[in-house]
C-alpha cells in the first residue's frame, strides 16, 4: 500500500506539472496572437497569467511583457480609466518590483496627469536602479525644476545665513539642548548642523516627497543617515511614541521666508512647543 500511495502522489504531482506547463504554453500562443491583433488589454491579461503560473519565465518575456504593458496603459489613458491604468502598473511592479523602465513609464503617466511628487519618486527609483539611464535622469531633473522651489538654491549658497544657523545651533546645543527636532528639513542641513554641533538625538520631517527623498540621499552621503532620522511627516502629525521616542529640546526651522504663514509654520511651531517639545521648569 505504501508505494502504491507513493506513486499515485507521483502520478498526481507529475500531472499537475504537465497541466501548468500546458496553460502556460496556450497562454503564451494567445498572448502573441492578440499582440498581433493589437488586443493589448487581453494580451496583458495572458502574459499575467503566465508569470504567475511560470515566474521562472520573467527574463525571457520581459521586454514583451514591457511592450504589452505601455501599449495597454496607453489605451487606458485615452479612455480615461486612469485606475486601471495604475492597477496595471502596480501588477506589473509586483512581478518586476527592481525595473528600472517600468519605474520609469509610471512616473511619466503620473507626471502627465498632474502627480508631480508621486512621479518624482519613481523617477528617482529608476535612476537609483540604473544610473546610466538617461530618459529616468532627465524626467527627474525636469520634474525636479517643479518641485525645488527656487529659493532652496538661493538659502543654500547663502554663506552668511548658513553660517548664522550653524553658529545658533551650536550654542544652543551647548547649552544644554540634546535632542532636535528640524522641522520642513528640505536637503536635511540643519539637521546635519545639529548633529555636527554635538546633539545626541536628531530629527528630522519634511511633507514633499521629492525633497525627503533628496534629503536621504544627502544626510546618506554625508554619512549620518544612521543618526539622524528622517520623517516623510508634516509636522503636526508627529506622534510621540510613534514616530520620535521622546519630546525634544530645540526645535529649528529654516522655512522663515517670504511664505512665512502660508507654510504653515506658525501652527508648526505652536505644535511643536505644546507637544514634542521639554517643557521648561
Amino acid at each position: 500500500m505504501p508505494n502504491s500511495s507513493s506513486k499515485f502522489h507521483c502520478n498526481h504531482r507529475g500531472g499537475r506539472e504537465a497541466s501548468r506547463r500546458e496553460l502556460v504554453s496556450r497562454s503564451l500562443q494567445s498572448a502573441q496572437h492578440c499582440l498581433e491583433d493589437q488586443d493589448f488589454g487581453t494580451a496583458y491579461a495572458h502574459y499575467l497569467l503566465v508569470l504567475n503560473l511560470a515566474p521562472e519565465l520573467k527574463t525571457s518575456v520581459k521586454e514583451t511583457f514591457q511592450f504589452t504593458l505601455f501599449k495597454w496603459a496607453e489605451e487606458l489613458d485615452s479612455l480615461a480609466r486612469i485606475q486601471d491604468l495604475f492597477n496595471c502598473y502596480e501588477q506589473a511592479l509586483e512581478l518586476y518590483p527592481n525595473d528600472e523602465v517600468i519605474c520609469n513609464s509610471m512616473g511619466e503617466h503620473l507626471f502627465r496627469m498632474g502627480f508631480r511628487d508621486e512621479a518624482a519618486g519613481y523617477f528617482h527609483k529608476a535612476v537609483k536602479l540604473n544610473p546610466d539611464f538617461a530618459d529616468a535622469k532627465e524626467n527627474f531633473y525636469r520634474v525636479a525644476n517643479w518641485l525645488v522651489e527656487r529659493w532652496h538654491f538661493i538659502m543654500l549658497n547663502d554663506a552668511k545665513r548658513n553660517l548664522t544657523y550653524l553658529k545658533a545651533i551650536e550654542n544652543a546645543v551647548r547649552s544644554g539642548c540634546k535632542s532636535v527636532l528640524d522641522i520642513g528639513t528640505g536637503t536635511g542641513i540643519l539637521s546635519m548642523f545639529a548633529k555636527k554641533a554635538g546633539a545626541t538625538s536628531v530629527y528630522a520631517c519634511e511633507l514633499s516627497k521629492t525633497m525627503y527623498e533628496l534629503a536621504c540621499d544627502v544626510v546618506a552621503a554625508n554619512k549620518m543617515d544612521r543618526e539622524i532620522k528622517l520623517l516623510h511627516l508634516k509636522s503636526l502629525d508627529i506622534e510621540i511614541p510613534k514616530h520620535i521616542p521622546e519630546r525634544v529640546s530645540l526645535v529649528v526651522t529654516e522655512t522663515v521666508d517670504a511664505g512665512l504663514f502660508g507654510e504653515g509654520i506658525v501652527e508648526s511651531l505652536i505644535h511643536a512647543w505644546e507637544h514634542l517639545l521639554l517643557q521648561p521648569k
